[in-house]
């Protein structure tokens, strides 16, 4: 009986009342350990901020974080590497073999390793990931997240409570 109910809550179907998919004993079903919550390690891969055209969204204030780090005023940051969308202003992108990348992934700096040039003044939706709601709303969902990261289920484990911290800090 209880083999069916853990069953609904990995399909994302169990009462809500219950927690959260991943405050199940093993939620990814990959040890055998007990353990609750997600493993993530960034790789330096840099799937997560390249493909198909998107949308890195940022506030006022973390503009500014931008610029500084860049070296240029806000009004200069906004004008030189970000643009117009329908759901507010982005970071640009570049194309590259692996698709759109955004502007500030570097693949040439690290040999092998893709990263961040403004990695200390990132914005919240890249400082989010994989723990976006979109990520983790279900079992499905960060198995489809992990297909395109190598750092899904590996790594240090990622407690359920850190985890909705995270994912509730944005709407992705």
């Amino acid at each position: 009986m209880s083999g069916n109910k853990i069953n609904a809550d990995r399909a994302g179907t169990g009462p809500k009342d219950q927690g959260d998919w991943f405050d199940a004993p093993d939620p990814t079903e990959t040890t055998d350990t007990g353990e609750r919550g997600l493993r993530f390690e960034c790789t330096m891969c840099g799937n997560c901020c390249t493909g198909p055209s998107g949308f890195v969204l940022f506030t006022d204030e973390e503009s500014v974080a931008m610029a500084g780090a860049v070296g240029v005023t806000r009004d200069e940051f906004i004008e030189r590497y970000t643009r117009d969308t329908v759901l507010g202003r982005s970071l640009n992108e570049k194309p590259s073999p692996q698709g759109q990348d955004c502007v500030f992934l570097d693949r040439e700096k690290v040999p092998g390793r893709a990263v961040c040039g403004l990695y200390d003044a990132r914005p919240a939706q890249c400082r989010t990931w994989p723990f976006w709601k979109s990520n983790v709303a279900s079992p499905r969902h960060w198995d489809r997240a992990a297909r395109g990261c190598p750092g899904i289920n590996s790594g240090p484990l990622t407690a359920p409570e850190a985890i909705r911290v995270t994912r509730d800090r944005l709407d992705i």
